[in-house]
């Protein structure tokens, strides 16, 4: 698609986005200040919901203007043409989950050098509402691409819709927290390894769970999963964002 074709076709399907949101979200975003306008960064979140994908690039949009937030996803969901076509519009790639994808390694190393990327280190929506481990292989790419990781967080999309749910709920209270650029220079200077890359990936990891507490501290366990995380709203006690 060309650039000014794409350019307006992007103006308008976030004012679309908006429009079929607003009906089920009511959204709070916070920390735009903190993801750069260009350059390769990485949009690292949790993942609660598919509308964690339209939320994510709606902000971006709403604030920096008109530009392609990359994403991968599974290559099932391209087999329709227009879907594929809708998705490709807006920056989803396929990628094959659970196979030596080298093609769809090489095109997020692309994206994370040079463009805005998001992804979702748990590699999976969460069925449980906790924040689980990060994928290692995310950390050996983002070792080799270098990006700005700016950790990202998502509170109540899953109560919108979820995955037990057949229908949007209405006017959910939702929060869109983006927190300050990681400092992975120090994991860059380390040996390409697979200790490496877990460290990395844990640095994120807790980074977003950090997010959760309004920047207290937060640590993930193997045996046990992250807090549960509540909207503002809710019946329960919730992060004050």
């Amino acid at each position: 698609m060309p650039s000014t074709l794409l350019t307006l076709w992007l103006r308008f399907s976030t004012r679309a986005v908006g429009l079929f949101l607003f009906p089920f979200c009511r959204l709070r975003i916070q920390g735009l200040e903190h993801v750069p306008r260009r350059g390769g960064v990485v949009l690292a979140s949790n993942h609660l919901s598919m509308f964690d994908t339209l939320i994510i690039p709606y902000s971006i949009n709403k604030a920096h203007g008109a530009q392609t937030v990359w994403a991968p996803a599974k290559e099932e969901m391209f087999r329709l043409p227009i879907v594929s076509f809708i998705l490709n519009s807006w920056g989803v790639f396929p990628i094959r989950r659970g196979k030596n994808d080298l093609r769809g390694i090489r095109r997020m190393l692309t994206h994370m050098r040079s463009s805005k990327i998001m992804l979702f280190p748990e590699g999976t929506r969460s069925r449980d509402g906790h924040l689980h481990e990060g994928n290692r292989m995310l950390g050996k790419i983002i070792y080799q691409a270098q990006p700005v990781v700016v950790p990202t967080l998502v509170v109540g999309t899953d109560r919108v819709w979820g995955s037990k749910r057949w229908w949007p709920r209405w006017r959910t209270p939702v929060s869109l927290r983006y927190g300050k650029p990681l400092d992975l220079q120090p994991y860059f200077q380390r040996p390409n390894s697979k200790e490496t890359a877990e460290a990395i990936v844990k640095e994120i990891m807790g980074a977003i769970a950090a997010l959760t507490y309004n920047d207290q501290p937060a640590t993930m366990s193997r045996s046990a999963p992250g807090a549960r995380l509540q909207p503002e709203g809710s019946d329960n006690e919730s992060p004050r964002f």
